[in-house]
């Protein structure tokens, strides 16, 4: 959803029975529920063109149509900071997003973000998709690697966002999982949705959750830990990181979904390197889309970052068997 401007919402049925106010909260990340609330009371939300309470039970097919005011301080910087750009041309860059930077600013990261820098690096991208998301069509969580697709015209935006709609983007992640998977690969099939108590997590519990599908396949194995795979068929927030701990295998370092917990399987040499991680070991290695003014198939892969690349290798070697 956008962070300023228009949104327009389709009511699932799963989602019938909820109120308008958090409806809207859960979808436009831009708006908190009270923010929401007042936006409802002065009719600058409304339900098939009609002003409803906050408080409104949605019906399955219900229209809902908003309007996003601009914060005062909208301006984004651009920034000369460091781009790993994998691939540009007149409509995409293609980036290798590091662990630790966030893509576009939020509360407390209002300078030092992607966003920031592609302002400076591509100054005519910053009309594109919102003030605050300029050209950007898809996101990587803070502490998560890897390649990052942004738009450089309006209709390179539509394009990919339609095909992101679609899911017919393929989007391939690698991540060291605890333990040690049963089989080669499998298919996770567990709806996502918010947290029924933490609303900055999510959760397979969730009140109202949404149907997500992650395909997993083994890499390699070592002892403990194992190297995966992850087709993300759907795009829930934090959905790798919620199915891989739904089935009790954990992304190693993962603060929010992981925790303390440490799975039995490592060796003490293991568990020495595990210590040392200090983000979740999930990097977006490959991603399949459609050209937007091409359109033929394109592939772009981004290469594991240190930290994880190093971890393999030390992890391989304490696997060999050893004398």
């Amino acid at each position: 959803m956008p962070s300023t401007g228009v949104f327009h919402i389709v009511v699932d049925p799963v989602d019938a029975g909820t109120r308008l106010d958090l409806l809207v909260a859960s979808r436009v990340s831009a708006l908190t529920r009270s923010q929401a609330a007042v936006l409802i009371q002065h009719g600058q939300i409304t339900v098939n063109g009609l002003s409803k309470k906050p408080g409104y039970r949605l019906r399955a097919s219900d229209e809902i149509t908003g309007r996003i005011p601009p914060p005062a301080d909208s301006v984004v910087t651009p920034e000369p900071l460091a781009l790993d750009i994998l691939h540009e041309d007149d409509d995409l860059i293609v980036l290798n997003k590091p662990a630790g930077v966030v893509v576009h600013p939020a509360p407390g990261h209002a300078s030092g973000t992607l966003v920031n820098a592609l302002l400076y690096h591509c100054p005519t991208i910053g009309p594109i998709g919102g003030e605050l998301r300029p050209g950007i069509v898809h996101r990587l969580d803070k502490d998560t690697s890897g390649i990052l697709v942004v738009a450089k015209n309006a209709a390179a935006h539509a394009h990919l966002a339609g095909q992101f709609a679609a899911r017919s983007i393929r989007k391939i992640y690698l991540a060291v999982v605890f333990g040690e998977m049963a089989g080669d690969s499998g298919v996770i099939e567990l709806p996502i949705g918010r947290h029924p108590v933490d609303r900055k997590r999510m959760s397979i519990s969730s009140r109202k959750p949404r149907m997500a599908e992650t395909r997993w396949e083994v890499r390699e194995r070592f002892k403990g830990l194992t190297l995966v795979e992850l087709n993300l068929k759907t795009g829930r927030t934090h959905q790798a990181r919620v199915h891989c701990a739904a089935i009790n295998h954990a992304i190693l370092g993962d603060p929010v979904y992981a925790g303390r917990k440490v799975n039995r399987g490592p060796t003490a040499a293991t568990l020495v390197l595990i210590r040392q991680v200090k983000r979740q070991m999930l990097h977006a290695w490959r991603l399949t889309c459609t050209h937007p003014s091409r359109l033929v198939p394109v592939v772009f892969e981004a290469p594991l970052p240190q930290d994880m690349d190093q971890l393999i290798v030390h992890l391989r070697r304490l696997s060999m068997p050893s004398g």
